[in-house]
């Protein structure tokens, strides 16, 4: 993987049993980041459970987050600087589609990474 920060990010979301992790490469489409990566919970706890993970493993490989948002809804955002993670519901997920919103975005095989996807 070229990007230990998704990398980190993916492999604490597998972790915690995370649904339909995915990672788009955004780079040649906006100035903001380089990488999304998604990923959808199962209930607010699951959600948070799946952010607070990530957070904490960021954190132990060394990576602060820039901003973190959304606590207290279906939608948790962490910012990395160049990898922004999402943690979604199944219905804030299909609210914002960010999938079709960036369909121009190159989709990263993670197959080796997740052990369900």
């Amino acid at each position: 993987m070229e990007n230990k920060k998704a990398e980190t990010a993916i492999r604490a979301l597998d972790s915690k049993k995370g649904i339909d992790i995915e990672l788009m490469k955004v780079a040649d489409l906006t100035v903001l980041t380089e990488y999304f990566v998604l990923a959808t919970g199962t209930s607010n706890t699951h959600i948070r459970s799946l952010a607070d993970e990530v957070e904490f493993k960021m954190r132990e490989a060394g990576f602060e987050p820039l901003r973190i948002e959304g606590r207290a809804t279906g939608w948790i955002l962490q910012d990395y600087g160049d990898v922004i993670v999402h943690v979604f519901s199944a219905e804030q997920r299909a609210q914002y589609a960010l999938e079709k919103l960036w369909g121009d975005a190159e989709r990263v095989d993670i197959s080796e990474i997740v052990t369900e996807n």
